[in-house]
């Protein structure tokens, strides 16, 4: 029966799943924005030999749901709706047979332009970061998934790009591998905030904060699987930074700054994505205008970085990109080129290689997997 609904939503045969190794599925999601022929929030199955995607399909119809969260018991999925604070939501969905979405709840996000969400390794807690409501929020989590109501923590602070940084931007909030902080990466203040995490009420506590080089910009954030490091990608000035971190005391500390364009490359567009691999051999940051993802060699002892290539993704404005839970392939969505496109990754070096397979997803800027 559930290879009878899925050739139904995916169009697939019995045949093609006899050749899929397990999991039985990998699911991909698709964030978007809906200002064109989107609709919300669409899912296709990533076959896992060949990296090929089905048709996708519209999972859920939603206003802009432009970065998205799977609760870790792959039974729930969360998404940010980015608009005006009139309309800013966080809206929980259950997952049903082919991936298709039926939404449960919705909270304000209390600010204009959520545009990032995760949830925490227990599926009891959910965060989110506005990006023009100068703040993060957490809200907990019930055991049917709902969302319960919220608390809201307030940034202050500018930088010195005029155009970008007259205030607070906090762009993305992640969580520890220990689960004991939150880490938000705030693009108007060129900082790093870190929160402790009360897991007893829900709440967050400022701890500390890293500083981080004038009208860099920091966007998005992602640990190395030891907990030791971290990496952060510059949007405005295009560049990475490792970092080192005491788990501890819950102390960031700067390593190294790297560009993410390669010699010669002219000094423009912004980065996007920044994630470790799931081996944490590597880390991977799109270009944006450039249109390419660099790729970086993880020292496994020091956290630094060195670089391995610079990749172009076949598409206009590589925004958001996902690596698959068995880390075999990128998933890259392109904001201006209705494009999605997998790239094999070698599990040697890192490199990514064109597996020539390709969708058409409106607007799609966010890419995340589930595999069950």
């Amino acid at each position: 029966m559930k290879f009878f609904y899925l050739s139904l939503i995916f169009g697939l045969s019995l045949s093609q799943f006899s050749c899929t190794s397990t999991p039985s599925e990998t699911l991909v999601y698709m964030g978007t924005y809906t200002k064109g022929t989107s609709q919300g929030i669409y899912v296709s199955q990533l076959n896992t030999e060949t990296g090929a995607l089905s048709t996708p399909a519209l999972a859920a119809k939603i206003e802009n749901p432009s970065f998205l969260a799977v609760h870790p018991s792959s039974k729930y999925l969360y998404a940010v709706t980015e608009t005006s604070a009139d309309k800013a939501v966080v809206s929980s969905f259950s997952v049903g047979k082919a991936g298709l979405l039926t939404k449960i709840n919705q909270q304000s996000a209390n600010g204009a332009a959520p545009c990032h969400v995760s949830v925490d390794p227990t599926g009891k807690l959910l965060l989110i970061a506005n990006y023009n409501g100068n703040n993060c929020a957490a809200f907990p989590i019930a055991p049917n998934g709902s969302i319960q109501a919220g608390k809201y923590y307030k940034h202050s602070g500018s930088s010195v790009n005029p155009q970008r940084q007259k205030s607070p931007h906090p762009h993305s909030i992640n969580i520890d591998p220990q689960n004991k902080r939150a880490f938000v990466a705030d693009l108007g203040i060129d900082k790093i905030v870190v929160y402790n995490i009360n897991h007893n009420n829900y709440t967050l506590q400022k701890h500390s904060a890293l500083s981080l080089p004038p009208g860099g910009g920091p966007r998005h954030f992602s640990f190395h699987p030891s907990g030791k490091f971290a990496y952060t990608n510059l949007e405005l000035t295009r560049q990475i930074v490792a970092m080192s971190y005491d788990a501890n005391n819950g102390i960031l500390k700067k390593m190294q700054i790297l560009p993410t364009l390669p010699p010669g490359a002219p000094a423009s567009g912004s980065t996007a994505e920044c994630l470790v691999h799931p081996s944490g051999k590597w880390v991977y940051v799109s270009n944006r205008g450039h249109n390419s993802i660099a790729v970086f060699k993880i020292d496994q002892v020091s956290g630094r970085l060195s670089p391995v290539e610079v990749e172009p993704t076949k598409g206009s404005t590589p925004r958001g990109f996902g690596i698959s839970p068995d880390g075999n392939f990128i998933v890259v969505g392109h904001q201006h080129s209705d494009k999605v496109t997998v790239f094999k990754i070698d599990q040697e070096t890192g490199a990514l290689e064109d597996t020539n397979n390709t969708v058409n997803v409106n607007m799609a800027v966010n890419v995340r997997f589930l595999a069950r």
